[in-house]
């Protein structure tokens, strides 16, 4: 993973609940940890799923951003959630779940083949037997174009401490190695000030995918392509595999 993103920056970390709240994900996950005990949210960032999956269950909260984490923990709920400092490719809790999920394109921070392999290994490790796993990349046959400038991404908002601000992205995407490498940029307009750091995500084609999964030990029962429930076809924005321990 990127060693100083938008998410481990903690200075960029307060910009990151800017994202939208009514999110098709996280209704997606909550209904299917309906009937578990436990659940592990990897990259679980500032935890606003997290907080709402802990209702009634064990929950752990892993993500590698401590600024993140910070949030997490104190946001209403924090207290009922395990939250852990690690690296979804390097851990061992020493316990399974029902239920691993890992949203918000999480996934693609995995840049080769080798750290895709390791972070899959580990949600195969903690799976229970009867366990479900969940997560989502972006299919990179979607036909949609995936660079973005400035003046296309610019836009206005309200954040809560800092009042008005702009923010944009600008990305470029390199079709032979399939890594798309971003900037998120955010602008407080009182100061002037600019908050901003590169970051780079990997899309991976559901063929390849699925064989990085069985590899890990993992079945795929289905394949989605939006997390309102449409199932995956060849142009689909999302990959998301459903499945358990083969």
């Amino acid at each position: 993973m990127n060693e100083r993103t938008i998410f481990t920056d903690p200075h960029l970390a307060q910009f990151y609940e800017l994202a939208p709240h009514d999110r098709t994900d996280h209704t997606f996950c909550k209904d299917l940890a309906s009937d578990a005990d436990s659940v592990l949210d990897l990259g679980c960032g500032t935890g606003e799923l997290t907080v709402q999956l802990a209702k009634g269950r064990h929950v752990v909260g892993l993500d590698p951003a401590a600024a993140m984490l910070e949030i997490a923990r104190s946001r209403p709920g924090g207290d009922q959630v395990t939250w852990v400092e690690g690296d979804a490719r390097h851990f061992e809790l020493g316990e399974t779940f029902d239920l691993i999920c890992l949203t918000g394109h999480s996934f693609q921070f995995f840049l080769t083949e080798e750290d895709q392999r390791l972070a899959l290994s580990k949600i195969a490790m903690h799976l229970k037997p009867t366990g479900q796993f969940v997560f989502d990349t972006r299919n990179p046959n979607f036909p949609g174009r995936k660079t973005r400038s400035k003046s296309e991404t610019l836009k206005r908002t309200q954040h809560e401490e800092l009042g008005e601000i702009e923010s944009w992205n600008i990305s470029h995407y390199d079709e032979p190695t399939q890594v798309l490498s971003f900037t998120n940029a955010y602008k407080d307009l009182e100061s002037g000030q600019v908050f901003s750091a590169p970051s780079q995500i990997k899309y991976t084609a559901k063929e390849r995918l699925d064989q990085l999964l069985q590899e890990a030990g993992l079945r795929v029962e289905t394949w989605l392509g939006e997390w309102t429930g449409e199932p995956f076809h060849a142009a689909s924005r999302e990959i998301i595999p459903i499945g358990r321990k083969a």
